[in-house]
C-alpha cells in the first residue's frame, strides 16, 4: 500500500505462501512470486526481472537470508534496501564491503522512519479523515480470550492482522 501510495510502478511480492498473493496484488502488488518456484537465488529472479536490480526493497521478515536477499536484489549503483524485519538479537551479518561500496544503500525502517512526537497526531488525523483505510489487512477479529487462536492463525499463514476485542 505504501509503495502504490508512494506512484511505485512495478511492485513484485515475494513470499512462499501463496495464498497471500490475492491480497498482495489487491493492496497493490504488481507481481507475486514464490522463492520456492525458481531454482536460482531470488535476488538473481528478480535482478533479471528489473533489468539489473529494484530500485527499493523492504525487508519485512527479519531473517538472515532474506536480508541479504532484499540487499543483493537492489540495483547495485542505487538501489536502497530497507530493513523493516526484527532480527533475533543474537543473529550477525556477515557482508563483502563491495555489495554496499558500489552504490546500494542499506537502511533500517522502524516505525517507517517517522518521528513518533511529530508524525502520530499527523498519522492519526489523516486516519480519521479516511486518507487511509487499512481495514484490508485485518483478516479476523475475535475476543481477547481467543489470542492463542490468533497466534495460531498468524503462524499458519492464515491471518494477515487479528484484532483482538475487550
Amino acid at each position: 500500500m505504501g509503495c502504490k501510495a508512494a506512484g511505485a510502478a512495478r511492485i513484485i511480492g515475494v513470499d512462499i505462501n501463496k495464498n497471500k498473493f490475492a491480497k498482495a496484488k489487491e493492496l497493490g502488488a504488481t507481481e507475486c512470486i514464490d522463492p520456492q518456484d525458481h531454482k536460482k537465488p531470488i535476488h538473481e529472479v528478480i535482478n533479471e526481472m528489473a533489468d539489473g536490480g529494484v530500485d527499493f526493497s523492504f525487508e519485512v521478515v527479519g531473517l538472515r537470508d532474506t536480508l541479504m536477499s532484499a540487499l543483493l536484489c537492489c540495483h547495485e549503483a542505487c538501489g536502497t534496501s530497507v530493513v523493516v524485519g526484527v532480527a533475533p538479537g543474537s543473529d550477525t551479518l556477515s557482508v563483502n564491503p563491495l555489495v554496499l561500496l558500489t552504490g546500494r544503500t542499506w537502511t533500517g525502517g522502524i516505525f517507517g522512519g517517522y518521528k513518533s512526537k511529530d508524525s502520530v497526531p499527523k498519522l492519526v488525523a489523516d486516519f480519521m479523515a479516511k486518507k487511509y483505510s487499512f481495514d484490508a489487512l485485518i483478516s479476523h477479529v475475535m475476543p481477547f480470550e481467543k489470542i492463542n487462536e490468533g497466534f495460531d492463525l498468524l503462524r499458519s499463514g492464515k491471518s494477515i492482522r487479528t484484532v483482538l476485542t475487550f
